[in-house]
């Protein structure tokens, strides 16, 4: 797509393929207190992402109406975050035995589920798991024996009394004191206990077990002294793509904070790529590739919200569609002074929400610029569909799509091809905008994100992107 040109040309049977593939333990000694450090075993370190249905015997719109779900619900938890939302549950806290006596427990809601999976072990002997990757929480966490309340995964359960290298962290521990709720502020618990979490992700999706050190192994390479949930109460279905969450946010819980990486990247493939060869990069080789990169890289600074620390903000200026600047008001992307608003990148939520006032300006202009009516969207799960030309399935039939472009601070534009924002529902012949409006937060999902390579500087505060091929990298 030339950047001059005010309209995208759209394959629709490319959009098709998108669309079809898209579619505690308590045992064990307490360990020291893990420091953040540079790990030099991390660099060149590449660990290949997988798409949580790739390798599912889905229809088309079962696919798209998948990702749409999930999507939503994460829509929801990561604006109940960002609001301030809490969670109640009294047999959360009769269950974490924290002496409440069985009253209510406020948890803070974190983001949770994901879209893509990464292979890891853990412990010593080492045990293979998959873990969902997820930018918009910290904690890295799998299922432990003994399960109290476990859901099914497809990789035997992790033993802690089966390792060496596990040790339970006490809640003297400085990471324990990180934790957003823990058992260790009850009055029966003493410096030397067992530091016990809770973390929930709202519609009652929770993990709860004990904060442990372990040694983890990467693409090869072991990394001892990893700090991680050992979760023996695992509850939603949010969770079963994996065995467990790899947190990749800027708080000191993170997998990223904790190995001291200066940066890390990622590179989404099509989502029609049958092989999921989506790669992630930890410390040093997170550069922008020049051999992977089809255009010069654009860079933008990350933004920092004291009530939120884990996400990654950035600052958008504005939006272009088709040859025309959209007209939006000042405050509709600005961090309000409760912590509230902004806009986030996230590789977890396949589709991108804007601020209310902004999306519907957008959806006027789309309205507009297209020469197609508009269809119900409700039994995909979005909202602006248009109803494609006769045969656009069954025929190499092209149609004309204003182009989509989000402007950032410094300069930085995100010139989308029209594959990442526009798909195709081959059963109903409707071609679907995958921008959808929220309150209280914006999101940048990971539709828009496919086939650029993201560099997340986390030393400099800064965003980097450009257009490439991922397989390259």
């Amino acid at each position: 797509m030339e950047p001059s040109s005010a309209a995208a040309r759209l394959l629709l049977l490319v959009a098709v393929a998108a669309v079809a593939a898209a579619s505690g333990a308590t045992t064990g000694a307490l360990a020291a207190t893990p420091s953040p450090r540079p790990n030099p075993k991390l660099r060149g370190l590449r660990v290949r992402l997988t798409h949580v249905d790739a390798h599912g015997n889905y229809s088309r719109l079962q696919l798209l109406q998948r990702a749409a779900r999930r999507s939503h619900r994460r829509m929801s938890r990561l604006v109940a975050r960002a609001t301030g939302a809490a969670w109640t549950s009294s047999s959360k806290a009769a269950a974490a035995g924290d002496g409440s006596g069985g009253k209510d427990l406020k948890v803070p809601v974190h983001a949770g589920n994901g879209e893509f999976l990464m292979d890891l072990s853990v412990g010593t002997p080492a045990l293979p798991y998959a873990a969902i990757v997820d930018t918009g929480s910290d904690l890295v966490w799998t299922q432990c024996k003994p399960c109290v309340d476990c859901f099914n995964q497809t990789t035997p359960v992790f033993d802690p009394a089966a390792s060496s290298t596990y040790a339970a962290l006490p809640c003297s521990s400085a990471l324990c004191a990180d934790l957003p709720t823990s058992t260790c502020a009850s009055s029966s618990s003493s410096s030397s206990s067992p530091c016990g979490y809770t973390y929930t992700y709202g519609d009652a999706s929770s993990t709860q077990g004990v904060l442990a050190t372990e040694t983890f192994t990467l693409a090869r390479q072991k990394v001892p002294g990893v700090a991680f949930g050992c979760g023996d109460t695992n509850e939603g279905d949010g969770f079963t793509q994996g065995a467990g969450l790899v947190g990749l946010g800027r708080g000191p819980l993170s997998l990223v904070s904790q190995l001291g990486l200066d940066r890390f990247s990622y590179c989404l493939t099509s989502l029609d790529d049958a092989a999921g060869r989506s790669p992630l990069l930890l410390g040093s080789a997170a550069a922008v590739s020049a051999s992977a990169a089809t255009a010069p890289a654009q860079t933008t600074p990350l933004v920092k919200n004291p009530s939120q620390p884990s996400f990654y903000y950035v600052s958008l200026t504005g939006l272009t569609v088709g040859s025309t600047r959209v007209a939006l008001p000042s405050s509709a992307f600005a961090i309000q002074d409760d912590g509230t608003g902004g806009v986030i990148v996230d590789s977890g939520t396949s589709i991108t929400y804007l601020d209310l006032r902004a999306y519907r300006a957008l959806r006027k202009a789309f309205v507009a610029h297209m020469s197609l009516p508009t269809v119900d969207a409700s039994e995909i799960g979005l909202d602006l569909c248009f109803q494609g030309p006769a045969g656009a399935v069954d025929q190499d039939v092209q149609v004309q799509v204003p182009k989509l472009v989000l402007h950032f601070d410094g300069g930085a534009d995100l010139d989308l091809p029209a594959e990442n924002y526009m798909v195709l529902d081959s059963a109903s012949g409707a071609l679907c905008l995958t921008v959808m409006a929220s309150r209280g937060l914006s999101i940048i999902g990971n539709f828009q994100q496919q086939n650029f390579q993201f560099v997340y500087d986390v030393a400099g505060d800064t965003l980097s992107f450009a257009p490439a091929q991922c397989n390259k990298l």
